[in-house]
């Protein structure tokens, strides 16, 4: 049978084994420590060895971390209140500045980094007008806070990883300034627009009408010059024809003449029996 004393013993040396023992997740920095005192914080991830009693371990979150500001007014170079809404994404850089900085407590360093981040912010807002901050300046902003911000960051044994601005808003009173200004300018530039639009209405209708004069006179003078020639072809069929049987002729506007002389019913007329009028009427009897 076993001693007791030897299960006991065994028993002390597996306790005594596995508090000799830890280990560093790879999300994870540690620092040990010696009676109270930091010994060593540069563990890789890991199985690592401490003495019991003696050492003490600490881990830390090594994952980037999100620091969600408030939002917050700065002044603008004008003079006028922007209400910025902002985040710092930051990770553990040194791990002992950050345990003695801040006691290791996330919340602590995003108080600390906070107050930091708005004071970098009220420096570069009061540079800049609103315009710039909305539209033109943002990257740019962007990347002096980050190179502004490393330096007091790292006194905390941070690691500023990015600074972002999620949005900018005026206040209410200012809002209401900027909406008139901004709605005066587009109707201003509306009203532009609708007399630039108006001239070349008037330009196109102006030269549309002498399109149409130009147009209508070409057509009247093509018009004449083929009636001109349709009368000289009349005229020279005419004389070709007269020429070619000038009695047959002769007969043929005499019966016109006639039949548009007695078209109408009551006519009366009064010549001389004698004259050329009734020229084919004397001699109707004559013949076969």
């Amino acid at each position: 049978m076993i001693d007791n004393k030897v299960i006991v013993a065994v028993g002390f040396a597996i306790l005594i084994g596995s508090m000799s023992l830890f280990t560093v997740g790879q999300t994870e920095k540690a620092i040990k420590f010696k009676f109270g005192q930091i010994q060593k914080s540069d563990y890789e991830p890991g199985l690592h060895f401490q003495i019991p009693f003696i050492n003490n371990i600490k881990k830390f979150d090594a994952r980037i971390q999100t620091m969600d500001s408030e939002p917050e007014r700065f002044l603008t170079a004008e003079k006028k209140n922007v209400i910025v809404d902002s985040f710092v994404k930051w990770r553990i850089g040194d791990v002992n500045k950050f345990y003695t900085a801040v006691s290791g407590r996330s919340e602590q360093a995003n108080s600390r980094l906070d107050q930091i981040t708005k004071d970098a912010f009220r420096g570069e807002f009061g540079k800049r007008n609103i315009k710039q901050l909305v539209s033109t300046d943002r990257e740019a902003i962007r990347e002096i806070l980050i190179k502004n911000l490393k330096p007091a960051a790292s006194n905390l044994g941070l690691e500023v990883i990015d600074v972002r601005v999620k949005r900018i808003d005026l206040p209410e009173e200012v809002s209401s300034s900027v909406f008139r200004r901004m709605e005066a300018e587009r109707e201003r530039v509306a009203r532009e627009f609708r007399s630039q639009g108006s001239e070349a209405a008037e330009k196109i209708r102006a030269d549309a009408d002498r399109q149409r004069v130009v147009t209508l006179a070409n057509a009247f003078k093509e018009a004449e010059t083929l009636r001109g020639e349709g009368d000289a072809k009349s005229a020279e069929i005419y004389a070709n024809a007269f020429g070619a049987d000038t009695e047959f002729f002769t007969f043929v506007r005499s019966m016109n003449a006639y039949k548009k002389t007695f078209s109408s019913s009551g006519s009366m007329m009064v010549l001389d029996p004698e004259s050329d009028f009734f020229k084919y009427f004397k001699n109707q009897g004559s013949g076969k």
